[in-house]
């Protein structure tokens, strides 16, 4: 059977999503979790969306296959159903920096990675002394400049489309960098922090905090507002673009379409994928 979890990390101390052999990452503390409640060998846990290590997670969905006895047997002497039992017990195991938020039983067509149609981050700023919290620092950059928001809306709008954004991505050989990103805007919460909501279908490499980096130099009245075009339109990685501080930045929600259109859609993005990577 495949289920799928739905999970929140800070991820201050995690080197991202993806195991790596002696660093301390979300996917290792979940399967290292997974492995001892369900009393198995091995599990693979695929996820919607590798972060970035420092990154953090309120909306990160995972599935992986089990066999259905594993999960029974997983409840103990709990009358809970199977799904809840295992969301108590893997938040008993889990270290506190992850949380397991809802547990289910999907359709063997469900894929948490090429099913998603849309990934949404919201990258958080407070670029005034009257928004600096010391209890929110871990996930909200304090920056020392004033930022005009308008101006960062303005740049921000010209990235929005089906682009090659090459200028903002890392290169990895055989990988494409084309990306329809659906949005990119900011708005100035009450309490002065800024928040920009980033959505698309798929985001490479440190993309979204590229981005950031780069209409922040607009918003700082530092570059003009068509710089931030003239960067993507270059499709080469620009140096004078800073790569924003990965803890401002939060996967806040992963879109699925409806049961029905899940195989298809995971159908899709796998041909796209591996005809691009071919």
């Amino acid at each position: 059977m495949r289920i799928r979890i739905d999970l929140a990390y800070d991820g201050t101390d995690f080197h991202g999503w993806a195991a790596q052999p002696g660093l301390r990452t979300v996917q290792g503390e979940l399967t290292s979790a997974l492995v001892t409640t369900l009393r198995l060998p091995q599990v693979r846990v695929v996820c919607a969306g590798r972060t970035d290590t420092g990154v953090h997670a309120r909306g990160q969905v995972a599935h992986l296959d089990v066999p259905a006895d594993a999960l029974a047997s997983s409840v103990g002497r709990s009358r809970d159903p199977a799904p809840v039992a295992l969301v108590r017990r893997l938040n008993g195991i889990l270290p506190p920096d992850i949380r397991v938020r809802r547990v289910r039983e999907v359709s063997g067509a469900f894929d948490a990675r090429f099913s998603a149609l849309w990934r949404r981050y919201v990258y958080r700023i407070a670029d005034r002394a009257e928004s600096l919290d010391p209890l929110t620092r871990h996930h909200v950059v304090a920056w020392p400049r004033p930022l005009d928001v308008e101006l960062l809306r303005e740049a921000s709008a010209l990235l929005v489309g089906h682009h090659d954004f090459a200028a903002f991505c890392r290169q990895r050989e055989g990988a494409t960098t084309v990306r329809v990103l659906g949005g990119f805007d900011w708005e100035r919460r009450d309490d002065g922090v800024l928040e920009a909501t980033v959505k698309a279908d798929a985001f490479c490499h440190s993309q979204v905090r590229a981005m950031v980096g780069c209409v922040i130099a607009v918003g700082e009245g530092r570059r003009p507002v068509p710089w931030a075009g003239e960067v993507l339109a270059a499709r080469r990685r620009d140096p004078s673009v800073t790569v924003a501080h990965a803890h401002g930045l939060t996967l806040e929600e992963v879109g699925y379409p409806v049961d029905d259109e899940l195989a298809a859609r995971a159908e899709m993005t796998r041909a796209r994928r591996e005809a691009i990577d071919a």
